[in-house]
């Protein structure tokens, strides 16, 4: 599989950025990529498995940017580190004459306990909102570091017939805070400008050894947000002196699925999910508060800003009217 998703990439890399003479031969082509993605493959596997077994939060990527940068170093690339927080970007000048294009993986993992049963499987813990919690790559970022790691390898290979310039852009925090935008900010587009970026993110909705490319957008927006509900605590046998914020988040969190269900067009999508809810300390006490965590993606701008616009005001009116 990893060897037909590092075919993909490369091959449309080298497609969009081939001259003419170039474009007239893509067997050849083809054939090149496929012996050098081959060649690689195996420490592409090795790669992907020492990253999984050593995950790191957004802006704590030190270990990964570190492997990283020395092998990107050990090809002849320029390396950058420390770009927008914990990223590396690399630039791979080519022998011919030709664009500037960027090539994006994602480094980060998530806050969450691996439970699979493979010797690689991650033992990391690591402190997120103030509680020591596991830490692994649940989201494939670990597969797509080495994937590009070895691409780069293969474009090493490949850098006299390679036209135009590659950047190599491994970007922190892609599950937040941060992300793109801190690389953005740091410049990663300009000097040399770069005319297009190209990323790939796994799935296990395919048969092994696909890749799928469509017309416009393929991965939606993502908004994160919180909603803190206070009250007033009391005693658990009491609910009539207090305002109780659980059931006043509940029903929030019931009632928002209806600001998709029925605002939004069939025809057009969205999601609204609920990923985190907290709220008391002890089964007879009614708490403070209740805090409710989640995120909204789309696909349209103006399906994403209905949401956003849409959810401050409902959430606040159910809670008016507890």
């Amino acid at each position: 599989m990893r060897r037909s998703i590092s075919r993909a990439a490369l091959s449309v890399l080298l497609l969009a950025t081939a001259t003419p003479a170039a474009a007239q031969a893509p067997a050849e082509l083809h054939q090149r990529i496929d012996e050098l993605a081959a060649a690689v493959n195996d420490q592409v596997v090795e790669w992907r498995r020492d990253i999984h077994a050593n995950p790191e939060l957004g802006m704590q990527e030190f270990r990964t940017a570190a492997l990283v940068a020395d092998h990107l170093r050990s090809l002849g690339i320029d390396v950058t580190t420390g770009v927008g927080g914990t990223g590396v970007v690399g630039v791979l000048e080519g022998g011919r004459p030709g664009p500037v294009v960027a090539l994006r993986a994602d480094m980060d993992g998530l806050p969450v306990t691996e439970l699979a049963d493979v010797p690689f499987a991650s033992k990391a813990t690591a402190e997120w909102q103030g509680e020591e919690v596991g830490v692994m790559h649940a989201c494939g970022h670990d597969n797509h570091v080495a994937i590009l790691m070895g691409v780069a390898e293969v474009l090493a290979e490949m850098r006299d017939e390679l036209p135009g310039t590659v950047k190599f852009f491994f970007q922190p925090a892609e599950e937040g805070p941060g992300g793109a935008q801190p690389m953005i900010a740091a410049g990663v587009l300009d000097d040399p400008h770069v005319e297009q970026v190209y990323g790939l993110h796994l799935t296990t909705m395919l048969p092994a050894g696909t890749a799928a490319v469509k017309a416009g957008p393929s991965m939606a927006s993502s908004d994160f947000f919180d909603i803190e509900v206070k009250g007033s605590g009391g005693h658990g046998a009491y609910p009539h002196l207090s305002v109780d914020p659980i059931t006043a988040a509940s029903h929030i969190l019931i009632g928002m699925q209806d600001l998709v269900s029925r605002e939004i067009a069939a025809q057009e999508s969205a999601v609204m999910t609920i990923g985190e809810i907290k709220g008391g300390t002890k089964h007879n006490i009614i708490p403070e508060t209740a805090v409710m965590r989640g995120s909204i993606r789309a696909f349209e701008q103006r399906v994403r800003d209905q949401l956003v616009e849409r959810l401050g005001a409902f959430a606040g009116r159910i809670a008016q009217a507890y």
